[in-house]
């Protein structure tokens, strides 16, 4: 994803809600989030669906980093050894 331009990217919502259509584009073609501001503070953005999509699976990835390192710390790994023995016996 595209950093903010602060001067481009962050907007009223009633700016938003007159026209929704330029600022939809606006998002799809510059790949930038849109701020949308309710009474002067941040309260939602805007993202494009390709955008989210891959900031979701980047979330999956660290979700599942996060998780393997809890079961690594657990003491429930196995050396690369074992788990390349294991992998190669089942395609056998």
């Amino acid at each position: 994803m595209r950093p903010l331009k602060l001067d481009e990217d962050i907007r009223p919502l009633s700016e938003f809600r007159a026209e929704i259509a330029s600022f939809i584009k606006h998002v799809n073609d510059t790949r930038r989030p849109l701020v949308l501001t309710q009474h002067g503070r941040g309260s939602v953005v805007v993202v494009d669906i390709a955008e989210y999509a891959a900031m979701r699976e980047r979330l999956e990835t660290i979700d599942d980093i996060a998780a393997a390192r809890a079961q690594l710390a657990a003491g429930e790994g196995i050396v690369h050894d074992e788990a390349k023995a294991q992998v190669l016996g089942r395609l056998a």
